[in-house]
């Protein structure tokens, strides 16, 4: 029984080439219901797979006597279930990271994984009933949570129109789906829409992406400002700069804003406001952008 759990990189070929059937609903192969992950390929096999079909993650090692049954009912139920969740199987002492990553502190551990986050978990081994109970509480993500996703990774190409019109199908689906709300404020402070993004932020629900939202609310004001704001002959070269780098962000021409603000930083590094707009650009570009990363690097620079 010990040894028919833990699946060898030998046996399951085998498994592949008889177990072959496709679930209709989720269009998983028998044979996928059970992956070994790692470090290199978690996001892919579980954070991305889990956008569509949900995927329990379970946290074992070789000298840990209660995993093999847990993981022995947990393999037994998800051939059962014949598609509705993914097992993923992570060796800690192996992955570490992965372990350090997740909190995970005692073996075994079980997190369920829905729309990319993390949405049950429990630690040590539970009889059968209470396995079936947990995965009984386990929801696929919903299609507000799919057009999220689909939205987000157009904002990641600054594809910002035709994310605004997805993000706002999610929220027809969902209205206080957060991620929804705080992609659509991104998308119209990138188009100088700033009157409903400002509403938007400043009336953010509490949430995970309740720290992100308050990070734009600065942008979103002086984008508002600027609406009814007129430079005057006697403003100074750094005040003319800022603004003119707050009408460029308003454009959606994000890099140059940057730039702008950047180099009015160099003049003054105790510049609050000039800092928190680069900050709040730098949220709305996101991490996923590869110039976000240089660019926080700059300002690390600037500043310290």
């Amino acid at each position: 029984m010990g040894m028919s759990s833990v699946w060898t990189n030998r046996a399951r070929p085998a498994m592949k080439a008889t177990n072959n059937k496709t679930n209709e609903k989720t269009g998983i192969m028998a044979a996928d219901f059970v992956v070994d992950v790692n470090e290199s390929d978690f996001e892919y096999e579980v954070i991305s797979f889990s956008q569509n079909t949900p995927v329990v993650v379970d946290f074992w090692a070789e000298w840990c006597r209660p995993c093999k049954p847990l993981t022995a009912i947990l393999e037994r139920l998800v051939h059962e279930a014949q598609g509705g969740f993914r097992l993923a199987r992570v060796n800690s002492d192996q992955n570490p990271n992965l372990a350090l990553r997740f909190g995970v502190r005692s073996l075994p551990t079980v997190k369920a994984f829905s729309g990319g986050q993390v949405v049950a978990e429990f630690v040590g081994a539970l009889p059968e009933d209470r396995v079936r109970e947990f995965l009984d509480h386990i929801e696929p993500p919903s299609p507000a949570a799919l057009l999220v996703e689909k939205a987000s990774s157009l904002i990641a190409s600054e594809r910002w129109a035709q994310a605004e019109i997805i993000f706002r199908e999610a929220l027809d689906a969902d209205p206080d789906n957060p991620n929804g709300l705080l992609g659509l404020a991104k998308t119209l402070l990138a188009q100088g829409k700033s009157h409903e993004a400002l509403a938007l932020v400043t009336s953010f629900p509490p949430s995970r992406s309740y720290a992100q939202a308050t990070t734009l609310i600065p942008l979103a004001e002086e984008m508002d400002q600027l609406r009814r704001y007129t430079i005057g002959a006697e403003e100074n070269e750094q005040i003319a700069a800022y603004w003119n780098a707050i009408r460029l962000a308003a454009r959606g021409k994000i890099t140059s804003a940057l730039d702008g603000l950047l180099d009015v930083l160099r003049l003054d590094k105790h510049d609050a406001k000039s800092r928190k707009i680069i900050l709040a650009l730098l949220e709305l570009l996101g991490d996923d952008n590869p110039i976000t990363r240089e660019y926080r690097k700059e300002l690390s620079a600037i500043l310290f």
